[in-house]
C-alpha cells in the first residue's frame, strides 16, 4: 500500500528559517516555494494569518487526521489557482500524517470539534514554483484581522 502523503502550505512561523520550523517541520519528504489565492495579515502577536476565498475551500479539517491527509494528497492536473491576490509560502510534504497533523493542530490552536478556534484547517489549491497545482492543508482565519500585507509575504518587509 502506498504511503499517505500530507501536503501542508505554510506562510508564517512554520516556514524554513522561522521560529516553529525546527520544532515541528524539520523532517519532511519535500519542500518547495508555492502560492495560494488569498490575503495575508500581520497580527500583533508575531505571526501572520491567511484569509482565503470560501470557493477555494475543498474541505475543513476534522479529527480524523488520516482521512484528512488522504484528501489532501492529489495533484490537480491541468488546474490552476484562480486569479486574485496571492500569498507566498512553502508547500511541505510529510510522510507521517497521524503524528504530524495533531501536533500542527495543537500549535495552531485548531480544535476540529470546538467552535472557538482562531484558525480553521482548510484544504485549498496551492501552486508550486514548478507550476503544479496541489491540494494542501493550510490554517486560515474566517474574517480579516491585523494589518493587511498586500505583497502576500511574511514577515513584512521594512
Amino acid at each position: 500500500m502506498a504511503e499517505t502523503v500530507l501536503n501542508m502550505f505554510f506562510y508564517g512561523t512554520l516556514k524554513r528559517g522561522h521560529a516553529n520550523h525546527n520544532r515541528l517541520c524539520r523532517v519532511y519528504l519535500r519542500a518547495e516555494e508555492a502560492t495560494v489565492r488569498g490575503r495575508l495579515y500581520d497580527l500583533p502577536f508575531g505571526y501572520p494569518a491567511l484569509l482565503v476565498e470560501q470557493e477555494d475551500v475543498r474541505a475543513v479539517g476534522t479529527s480524523d487526521h488520516m482521512s484528512d491527509a488522504e484528501r489532501g494528497s492529489p495533484r490537480l492536473a491541468g488546474m490552476r489557482v484562480l486569479d486574485g491576490p496571492r500569498v507566498s509560502g512553502e508547500l511541505f510534504a510529510f510522510g507521517d500524517p497521524e503524528e504530524r497533523l495533531p501536533a500542527l493542530d495543537l500549535l495552531e490552536g485548531f480544535d476540529p470539534g470546538g467552535g472557538s478556534s482562531f484558525y480553521r484547517r482548510v484544504l485549498i489549491p496551492a501552486e508550486t514554483s514548478g507550476g503544479a497545482t496541489v491540494l494542501a492543508w493550510a490554517y486560515a482565519i474566517e474574517k480579516p484581522s491585523g494589518i493587511y500585507l498586500p505583497d502576500g509575504r511574511w514577515p513584512p518587509r521594512a
